[in-house]
């Protein structure tokens, strides 16, 4: 491996474990203290509605991480590919990271911030919940692609 590649290497590494700290970050953490203010508080300060306004902000920062991180991954993984170093599990992990980072990016997302637009009894409906849901469901296996991709490619880098 030459040296600019290795560089490159350990940049892409680095940039897929923040990702990956980021996303966790906001589920474990973001998202448990949003939606409990009340517990904060004490009193219930912000509505439900509210609370999930605020959630639907940090996720929209944190999709420009996602769709970079997407972004990344087809180039770095791409030019493995056209090199030779072909893998089935990457292969697989970066189909996941692709499909369901954009899923997340374009398709969930603006789908509940435009629910979220046409107002609070709009976010009550069973669209909206089954679209939450969907999206929660995406967003973990976009986490767990992204783990195994980058589990995958430290293994090759500290051959």
């Amino acid at each position: 491996m030459s040296p600019i590649f290795r560089n490159i290497t350990m940049a892409y590494l680095i940039f897929l474990s923040a990702v990956l700290g980021a996303s966790l970050y906001a589920g474990a953490v973001v998202a448990p203290v949003t939606f409990n203010t009340e517990d904060i508080f004490g009193s219930s300060i912000l509505s439900q509605f509210q609370e999930g306004m605020i959630m639907t902000e940090n996720f929209v920062r944190l999709s420009y991480l996602v769709t970079i991180s997407v972004i990344a991954a087809v180039i770095y993984e791409g030019y493995k590919y056209k090199k030779g170093e072909r893998d089935m599990l990457t292969f697989v992990a970066l189909f996941l990271v692709l499909a369901t980072g954009l899923m997340f990016s374009y398709y969930y997302l603006p789908d509940i911030i435009m629910m979220q637009q046409a107002g609070e009894e709009m976010t009550k409906t069973q669209l909206f919940i089954d679209t939450h849901n969907g999206s929660e469901i995406n967003f973990k296996i976009y986490t767990f692609a992204l783990l195994l991709l980058l589990v995958r490619n430290f293994k090759k880098a500290l051959r």
